[in-house]
Formats: structure tokens, sequence, C-alpha cells
């Protein structure tokens, strides 16, 4: 019995993600997980282009040429 109170007490972090990630899955919410995610890299790679337009423009060009 010691043992597992010490397994408990080592791993308790681990053994509570392990149970909020079962219950993302089993309910659906990592799709909007996934969503918001998807939404916010879209924000930051908008941002980064519009702010460099030039440099994404002259890379995007060298990458084309290159294929």
């Amino acid at each position: 019995m010691n043992n597992f109170k010490d397994f408990i007490s080592e791993y308790s972090g681990a053994i509570i993600g392990a149970v909020i990630a079962i219950l993302i899955l089993l309910t659906g919410l990592y799709k909007l997980i996934v969503g918001i995610i998807l939404i916010v890299l879209g924000i930051f790679i908008g941002n980064y282009v519009q702010r460099n337009k030039y440099a994404v423009k002259e890379k995007l060009k060298n990458f084309i040429d290159k294929m």
C-alpha cells in the first residue's frame, strides 16, 4: 500500500493530465481546441506576412523558382 501512495504522489500530475486528456477526447472538445490553435496560428502568420511583405514575397519567389 505504501508503494501505491508513493506512486500516486510522484506521478499525480501525469495522472491528472491523462484523465483530462481522456475527458477532452470523449467529449469531442479537441475539435474546438484544434480550431482555436489553427485560428491563432493563422493570426500570427498573417501578422508576420503583413509586417515582412517584401521578404516573404522574395522567399516565395525563390521557392517557386527552385521548383
